[in-house]
């Protein structure tokens, strides 16, 4: 039996954040079986109550369709449920940390999430977090129905190390509003990052179901036959070329969990400096003591992998004008890229 406990990712995310997703499918010997006693063999502490509730509410399907919890189970259905995490109890304290606020008005704000610091807080990270900052600086930002995790107007996330835009909902409304172009995908979001490597086309498309990985659950990686897994598609350009590092642009066209960095290391384009994909080990260049050395300097001044939303567009909720915001690329950022443009240049004299 195929088994797929794909958890809701929350990397810059549709509406899937509140939930986890699990797939089965049934055995060519399956035994008829209601539904929910299917699930609760399957589903570690998951209630019969808990598995009936989620066929109330249409939340099972067997072969794309929505059953009840007395439905039988056949040899070959394939049986999908999505149930809500469990509540946590997190009390979300306001912090005086500075926001880096790039546009705002009554209805949403634009913030620069700067490099180390967590967008929510969760397991290992309880404070200094970007929602600690966000409820002191705004009253009463809105949540989703049912948010476990008060998440208080965040549509989407980025990584701790991930620099760059956010749109942040200030109402109920703008909330609902950024969270539906999410899910249809009619938001732009281009980032800038640093890859080794030199790739080899000036542009393309990585396409490849993302999920976590059976060897490290904290890493996504690709499964390309489709079986598992969430689909994702990135489209990227290059930028400039430094011989060992490429400068690439990537556009989201989906949002999974570490997209970009999962993606450009299945292409053979690790991100610099990427701490938990092995970017920050040298993967390309000579073996000279003195390149090494350069290497090892250019890591120094990042806290974690080379990647930046430059770029993020949307509708604003209220006006219906398509809105666009540019952000410069953090300082550390553009050191790193003027010594590889200093050592490209070296080694061409």
């Amino acid at each position: 039996m195929k088994i797929d406990n794909t958890e809701g990712n929350l990397e810059e995310n549709e509406n899937e954040e509140l939930y986890e997703h699990h797939k089965f499918i049934a055995d060519k010997g399956q035994e008829v079986l209601r539904i929910d006693k299917f699930l609760m063999d399957r589903l570690a502490n998951s209630s019969r109550n808990k598995i009936q509730v989620a066929a109330k509410s249409g939340n099972i399907l067997v072969n794309g369709e929505p059953v009840k919890q007395n439905y039988k189970v056949k040899p070959k259905d394939e049986i999908s449920i999505v149930l809500p995490y469990p509540v946590r109890e997190t009390e979300l304290i306001p912090e005086d940390i500075p926001i880096d606020i790039h546009y705002e008005d009554d209805t949403l704000v634009v913030v620069n999430k700067s490099a180390n610091m967590v967008v929510h807080p969760g397991y290992g990270n309880y404070s200094g977090t970007l929602v600690n900052a966000l409820i002191h600086h705004f009253d009463q930002l809105p949540t989703k129905p049912n948010d476990y995790y008060g998440r208080p107007g965040l549509v989407h996330r980025l990584d701790k190390h991930t620099t760059g835009l956010m749109v942040i909902a200030k109402t109920e409304n703008a909330l609902t509003h950024l969270a539906k172009q999410f899910y249809d995908r009619t938001t732009e979001r281009r980032y800038q990052a640093l890859v080794w490597g030199d790739v080899k086309e000036d542009e393309g498309t990585i396409t490849g179901n993302l999920g976590r990985s059976p060897k490290n659950r904290k890493l996504m990686t690709v499964f390309p036959d489709g079986d598992y897994g969430k689909h994702a598609v990135t489209h990227y350009k290059v930028l400039r070329r430094y011989g060992y590092v490429t400068l690439v642009e990537c556009k989201l066209e989906t949002g999974r969990t570490h997209q970009i960095r999962a993606h450009m290391k299945y292409i053979g384009h690790t991100l610099f400096n990427d701490l938990e994909y092995g970017g920050n080990k040298i993967l390309k260049g000579t073996t000279f003591t003195k390149y090494k050395q350069f290497v090892q300097n250019n890591f120094a001044l990042l806290t974690g992998q080379a990647l930046h939303a430059k770029t993020i567009g949307f509708t604003h909720p209220k006006t219906k004008e398509f809105m666009r915001f540019e952000s410069e690329l953090p300082t550390d950022f553009k050191n790193v890229l003027a010594r590889w443009e200093n050592y490209l240049s070296t080694r061409k004299e």
